[in-house]
């Protein structure tokens, strides 16, 4: 065996260290992909059962018995998973000049701790079928299995999944259902709208329960880390792009859902693209709270627009795959399980 003079020995291990150490931006990448705590199994059976049942209220529109019956049975299902419910009633008024008997239901896990994230969707359902290939449907209310009542179902689950594990998450979740979303007029534009640094958010009366939440905190000096949104979050083979103004207010956040997606190989539900930008929930968390909250909404790649059902009559239990809210559901439950 040929011997090194010391010199070159020393050389030699210490080119050799240097290429098998990470250099520290990959040492934390490395770190920051593998989760501390496993998180619980999420139920997709579960979910779905809970999408099933808002849906035999029948279309949840404010002003209506089964938005009444719905909204109970909301609050009912969040204090038997062992939430601090509040519920905020307001009267809201629509693009057209209605009123509307709204409430946004807010269930809290772990009320007493500092740190919070907020997990979000809209309970109620479209007055009216606008969307319908069928002119004869267009005036009919939608169910909205998808569109409504996915998110919620994926939220009673994670809440359900939560109260009955022994390990908690140690960062406190606030569970909020938002009213009047949905009665908003795609034709209108201009008459109702928020404006943040110049930059015009139009909503044409959509998201009137995230607004009124965004103004009216639950609590006084309420403050969270940062939320996330559920919209249409149920359909087979849901695709998720990254949503403009979620990169715009939350790119971390965004990267972060993404990443823990990936990690547990669902890539074909949260795409890595870029996606429009679309006025939802999430918008006045953002722009009036100052709560930096991101939108996980079905749009197709490519192409654009929604799921094929959506805001038409068709918008029924026959949309809803147990595989996507799977993906959903346990990405969400990582996300908060990783927190410290």
């Amino acid at each position: 065996m040929t011997r090194l003079p010391f010199y070159l020995l020393a050389l030699v291990l210490f080119v050799s260290a240097c290429k098998s150490k990470p250099n520290q931006s990959e040492a934390t990448q490395t770190a920051d992909q593998v989760p501390t705590v496993q998180a619980p199994a999420f139920n997709a059976d579960s979910a779905y059962a809970y999408i099933e049942q808002q849906v035999k209220f029948g279309p949840r529109v404010p002003n209506t018995p089964a938005h009444v019956q719905a909204g109970n049975y909301l609050v009912a299902k969040l204090k038997q998973f062992g939430c601090a419910v509040t519920e905020q009633n307001f009267v809201a008024t629509t693009w057209d000049g209605k009123k509307l008997n709204a409430r946004n239901i807010i269930g809290s896990i772990n009320p007493t701790a500092t740190k919070r994230i907020v997990l979000t969707s809209h309970w109620d359902s479209r007055p009216t079928a606008d969307q319908d290939p069928d002119a004869a449907d267009k005036s009919k209310s939608v169910l909205g299995a998808n569109d409504g009542a996915s998110g919620v179902g994926v939220l009673l689950e994670l809440a359900r999944t939560i109260q009955q594990t022994q390990q908690k998450p140690a960062v406190g979740i606030d569970i909020i259902f938002f009213d009047a979303e949905d009665w908003g007029n795609g034709e209108k534009a201009g008459n109702d709208y928020e404006t943040q640094s110049g930059n015009q958010y139009d909503y044409i009366g959509f998201c009137l329960g995230s607004r009124y939440w965004a103004k009216n905190l639950h609590k006084p000096g309420y403050s969270a880390y940062y939320g996330i949104l559920l919209d249409m979050v149920g359909a087979k083979g849901a695709t998720f792009a990254k949503e403009g103004y979620s990169m715009q207010f939350a790119p971390s956040v965004v990267n972060n859902v993404w990443q823990t997606a990936s990690r547990l190989g669902y890539s074909q539900y949260f795409v890595d693209t870029p996606g429009g930008q679309i006025t939802d929930d999430h918008v006045a968390p953002n722009t009036i709270a100052k709560i930096p909250m991101i939108d996980i909404i079905h749009t197709n790649i490519g192409s654009g627009g929604f799921f094929p059902a959506w805001h038409t009559a068709e918008d029924n239990m026959s949309n809803i795959d147990r595989g996507t809210l799977k993906a959903v559901g346990q990405t969400l439950l990582q996300v908060a399980y990783n927190e410290q």
